[in-house]
């Protein structure tokens, strides 16, 4: 019977907002790791996403 690989699981969390990140790959700088969300706060000029998906997130003011 062959056995079922298992892959492990790494949580990170965000240094601004403080969310929780799964990952299977294990990270050697964290101080730096930011959410999706955190980047586009501090870089608002870099925010390219259609306005039915910042819309959709609530992001839109």
């Amino acid at each position: 019977m062959a056995r079922k690989k298992t892959k492990q699981i790494f949580r990170y969390n965000c240094t601004i907002t403080d969310e929780e990140f799964k990952t299977t790959r294990k990270i050697d700088n964290t101080d730096e790791l930011i959410s999706v969300k955190a980047f586009y706060e501090l870089n608002p000029d870099k925010d390219d996403r259609p306005e039915h998906i910042k819309i959709l997130l609530g992001e839109n003011e």
